[in-house]
């Protein structure tokens, strides 16, 4: 049986960033610190935490996504979002995905 996961996401009204919805109530840059809403109560929590802030000019296109652990990393399971907690797929240079290089064999 697999347990429903979900986090909140949308584009920051100011800059257009995306954003997740944190533990901490704020919008965080990074989908590694979002709150994951384990059961439908939860999500439904969320669900209201993003039209708040949507009706408080924080944030727009507001979306409930599916995400899975995977080494205890979150993970969106459609392609669209990984790209948007990622960056560009064609520049890697470019984008949030710059920022984490792994390390090289000597």
């Amino acid at each position: 049986m697999s347990v429903m996961m979900k986090v909140l996401t949308a584009n920051r009204l100011t800059d257009g960033i995306a954003v997740w919805l944190g533990a901490n109530g704020e919008w965080l840059e990074s989908i590694d610190t979002a709150l994951i809403a384990r059961h439908a109560e939860a999500a439904d929590a969320l669900d209201e935490a993003g039209k708040s802030a949507f009706n408080n000019n924080l944030v727009v296109d507001i979306d409930l996504i599916d995400v899975q652990e995977v080494d205890g990393e979150i993970y969106p399971i459609r392609l669209r979002e990984r790209i948007r907690a990622s960056g560009p797929t064609i520049r890697t240079d470019l984008g949030k995905q710059a920022e984490f290089r792994p390390a090289t064999a000597a």
